[in-house]
């Protein structure tokens, strides 16, 4: 069961080693106007069962889940509730992927926040799900560290999405094995944070730098940090600390290399931007096109 690429590569890889049966895949229903699910799209390519119930909760849908007699249900990515009757249908029940160490970061953007919140370190969890959210023991874990200048591409894609996908046999081998590992998570350490929106993401330039710099690298490529400049939105992605003082949210430098904004503690080196309406620039020639000049300032 799962979405988008990572669920299609945990189900290719399952396939590939040819160890595993799989006897179908579940995946969200399609919606109108947009692109078949690539799960769906490989896993009818490979002519296996596909399911998509809009919920779990009707009695047709368990039916048809538990007439696949299947031993474990593999959750890749999931954005769907499934009930406790749906989960626990597979003889071993169900295992479910979170991109974070949990209980740390359960919510919709485990991967922004520790950025964000200048965390050092993050990797990822395969739990044993329960009703509540990204709650329940966990089978195994997988740490890495978040370097200083990492984004969410270099922290997902780059790091975890790789190690993840891999994992997924070891997950099966630790079923497979007999008396799967149970991980009791220590709820004293547990946070929840919501879905990081364009509502989070908005830069203070009067905050100190590194603060600034922990909010537009984890917030890059999504949902995008953003400022305004006469009084439109503009996006802020690719970016860089550098030395220097003065007033914060103030233009100090303009260079070929982007746009210097002070900071407290130090300036941000803009490289690339997002005009409201338009395509990402380099942040040089967006400047140069809307006449930006030193001493301007941005607002807080």
């Amino acid at each position: 069961m799962g979405q988008q690429a990572f669920g299609k590569d945990a189900l290719a890889k399952i396939i590939e080693t040819g160890t595993d049966e799989v006897v179908a895949v579940y995946c969200e229903p399609d919606r109108d106007g947009k692109p078949v699910d690539p799960i769906k799209e490989f896993a009818l390519e490979k002519g296996l069962p596909v399911e998509q119930p809009a919920n779990f909760d009707a009695p047709e849908t368990l039916e048809t889940l538990a007439g696949y007699n299947a031993d474990l249900m593999v959750m890749a990515f999931v954005n769907v509730f499934v009930p406790e009757a749906a989960r626990d249908t597979p003889t071993h029940g169900s295992i479910c992927f979170h991109p974070s160490l949990l209980p740390l970061h359960r919510g919709p953007s485990a991967v922004n926040w520790p950025i964000i919140m200048g965390s050092d370190k993050s990797g990822f969890s395969w739990f044993y799900p329960s009703d509540g959210l990204d709650e329940g023991d966990s089978l195994m874990q997988w740490e890495c560290e978040i370097g200083p200048d990492d984004t969410v591409i270099d922290l997902y894609f780059k790091k975890i999405y790789p190690a993840a996908v891999d994992s997924v046999l070891e997950v099966c081998d630790l079923f497979r094995a007999g008396n799967p590992p149970h991980i009791v998570p220590d709820e004293a350490q547990a946070t929840y944070e919501r879905r990081c929106t364009a509502r989070h993401s908005e830069i203070c330039w009067h905050r100190p730098v590194g603060q600034v710099y922990d909010l537009i690298r984890g917030t890059n490529p999504a949902p995008g940090a953003w400022t305004t400049y006469k009084g439109a939105k503009l996006g802020i992605f690719d970016s860089a600390r550098a030395p220097g003082d003065g007033i914060s949210g103030r233009v100090r430098a303009i260079t070929n290399d982007g746009i210097e904004v002070q900071c407290v503690g130090g300036r941000i080196l803009v490289k690339r931007v997002r005009p409201e309406g338009g395509d990402k620039t380099p942040a040089a020639q967006w400047a140069s096109e809307v006449g930006l000049e030193v001493g301007e300032e941005f607002p807080s």
